[in-house]
């Protein structure tokens, strides 16, 4: 059975979709049976692997096709994507008069759950109907937070859509992590965004810090995840210790769970 994660900040530019293409290809790396699905209009996750959609994640919404017919292959073993395209710009309107709109993806994803160790959902950079559906679909979310000023903006807003989610959607939902993202250790304000998050979120922050690297910059210009554009760069290597620890807490749920 999948573990499904949602990758969501309503706040753009804070490396939610680089986060959603190099956690997935270094999971992959990892030889786990991992999915990525894109969920945000813009598409980058699916250009970002070099990805075009002729099925696309629009149709699985609209319900014209089966979430396994759209699903496809990438060049990087273990890893498949259910691509989006810019038809899903449209999808926010038409799920407002669709019965149990928040349960479409939920529903959708189910047949996929048992072909992957990994379902990732790149969100879009708003707390629309499409995260909605995100979070109803998902075991848990990751939340990328940039080391930059007014970094906690808006992230009140993001848990509190969390909660309903929980209480209304899936009780089951909880915050697998907090991600920072761009760190500079020369910048005094990405210590003190630091020390900010972990002071707000605690245990719940990743030990991993995604640093400002210009080869994670340049990786989706070649249709590439950082692990396959420069494999020795140090964000290859970031998100490789992300991956790791990412495993390390699913497996640690999963004995908990079974322990319970």
């Amino acid at each position: 059975m999948a573990r499904i994660i949602s990758i969501a900040n309503q706040k753009g530019g804070v490396g939610k979709t680089t986060t959603s293409i190099n956690l997935s290809a270094s999971i992959a790396a990892a030889e786990y049976k991992t999915l990525l699905i894109d969920i945000d209009p813009q598409g980058n996750s699916s250009s970002g692997i070099g990805i075009t959609a002729d099925k696309s994640i629009y149709e699985v919404i609209a319900g014209s096709e089966e979430a396994a017919d759209c699903v496809q292959t990438t060049y990087i073993p273990y890893l498949d994507i259910l691509p989006a395209n810019i038809n899903l710009v449209g999808a926010e309107i038409e799920l407002v008069s669709m019965e149990k709109r928040e349960f479409i993806l939920q529903e959708a994803v189910q047949s996929l759950n048992e072909k992957y160790d990994y379902i990732f959902i790149d969100c879009p950079p708003s707390l629309g109907l499409l995260t909605l559906n995100s979070l109803v679909a998902s075991n848990s979310v990751i939340i990328p937070v940039q080391c930059e000023y007014f970094a906690l903006e808006g992230l009140g807003q993001l848990l509190n859509t969390i909660n309903i989610v929980k209480k209304h959607f899936n009780e089951d939902l909880i915050i697998d992590g907090v991600v920072l993202t761009m760190y500079d250790s020369r910048l005094r304000i990405a210590n003190q965004v630091v020390d900010e998050v972990k002071k707000y979120f605690g245990e719940k922050v990743f030990d991993t810090l995604i640093s400002r690297n210009v080869r994670i910059a340049e990786a989706p210009s070649h249709s590439k995840p950082v692990l396959m554009y420069d494999a020795i760069s140090s964000g290859a290597k970031n998100y490789i210790s992300l991956a790791t620890e990412l495993i390390r807490r699913t497996q640690q749920l999963e004995q908990k769970s079974t322990d319970e």
